[in-house]
């Protein structure tokens, strides 16, 4: 039986575009904070970029790559770009609704996909679950010869490039409301 958890997280979609046009409102953008947000951002869209290529949904556990350092490295992706735009915006309430967002919608979704893996997977997601830590990455990972390599044409399986796309084109907003507000 699937844990669909508690039914407001069905609003994660519906309002992240209001939250994140809200977030755009507020922002006061410079080149400078523009740059530095967009080396975090950056570096969240490689993460989800080579967890993408590892991840087959639905077929089997992901373990190799990002999966080896954190369950959730999607996720943890998501993170830095947020917290990358949260920088490139400057604005103080506008990082705090996206912490808040982050903070309720994805703690829920994090443990409704945990409840999920482990009804499929059993002892091999809990010995998994036991060894990787949930959220934030741990640096040191034992490697093994066996590890699943990256897949380009599973990044593009999974659609990951539209996170690369929809990132660039915030980067482009962010510079036209910097150059507007100037």
């Amino acid at each position: 039986m699937n844990a669909p958890g508690p039914a407001w997280t069905r609003w994660r979609a519906p309002l992240g575009y209001p939250t994140a046009v809200l977030c755009l409102w507020l922002a006061r953008p410079t080149l400078r904070s523009i740059l530095i947000g967009s080396v975090l951002a950056t570096l969240g869209v490689l993460i989800r970029a080579a967890a993408a290529g590892h991840l087959r949904k639905r077929e089997a556990l992901a373990l190799a790559g990002p999966y080896a350092r954190t369950r959730n490295p999607l996720y943890f992706g998501s993170g830095l770009i947020a917290g990358g735009f949260a920088l490139a915006g400057r604005s103080w309430l506008a990082a705090t609704l996206v912490a808040l967002y982050f903070g309720v919608f994805y703690a829920q979704v994090m443990r409704r996909e945990e409840s999920e893996l482990r009804e499929q997977y059993g002892k091999l997601f809990d010995d998994y679950a036991a060894s990787v830590p949930l959220f934030w990455p741990r640096l040191r990972v034992k490697t093994s010869t066996s590890d699943a390599q990256f897949s380009f044409a599973q990044y593009m399986r999974n659609r990951e490039y539209y996170a690369a796309i929809g990132a660039a084109m915030t980067i482009a907003v962010l510079l036209a409301l910097a150059a507007w507000r100037k």
